[in-house]
């Protein structure tokens, strides 16, 4: 009897380039430096999406926020808001007196909790951070669809149109895009396995 043939390696998933440095091993990302989620603007921007693009790929990362950050030092009703906009990204490691905010972050995050998947003129869109108030969209209108698909990247807001900006404005209200100090940035990972039954997606 022959043996089996051994599983097909995975390859190493396509991660942003940029301004997050980081080692990658097997499913394993490590960030080199700390991450500035509440410092607002296009780090914090590309930060997010970095986030977002290893959420994408089922990754476990290991990241910090940096000790200053006022995602750690704001006010409670600030980190709570952005932890729980930010939930369904991988959760900081621990730090000595960080608030409680972040132990909550760690501990109701999972894969899964918001994500898209693209067709050919829409996008649909699942979201159950809060697990009571679950929402499901579609994505079809034509300029919203384009903007949806542009801020994927880190983008200035003054650089969209003015349609682009009402869009923007659309996208944030329902908690699908994070604006921070006038950059926008798409939350919702796209999805690349089902991560619940396919009777709930």
């Amino acid at each position: 009897m022959s043996p089996l043939p051994a599983p097909p390696t995975r390859p190493a998933p396509a991660l942003p380039a940029g301004p997050v440095p980081h080692r990658i091993r097997g499913r394993l990302v490590t960030v080199d430096e700390p991450l500035r989620l509440g410092a607002a603007g296009r780090p914090a921007a590309a930060a997010v999406r970095f986030l977002r693009e290893c959420q994408s790929h089922d990754l476990v990362v290991r990241w910090t926020p940096a000790t200053d950050d006022p995602l750690i030092t704001g006010p409670a009703h600030e980190i709570s808001a952005t932890a729980g906009l930010l939930r369904h990204l991988p959760a900081p490691g621990p730090l000595p007196g960080e608030p409680p905010e972040l132990t909550v972050w760690r501990d109701r995050h999972a894969y899964g909790q918001l994500y898209h998947r693209r067709g050919p003129d829409f996008v649909t869109v699942m979201d159950r951070r809060e697990p009571s108030a679950a929402a499901r969209f579609t994505i079809d209108d034509p300029d919203l669809l384009a903007t949806f698909r542009t801020v994927q990247d880190p983008t200035a807001v003054a650089a969209l149109t003015p349609v682009g900006r009402e869009a923007v404005e659309l996208l944030a209200s329902e908690r699908l895009a994070w604006v921070t100090d006038g950059w926008v940035v798409a939350l919702p990972p796209r999805i690349r396995r089902w991560p619940v039954p396919c009777t709930d997606i």
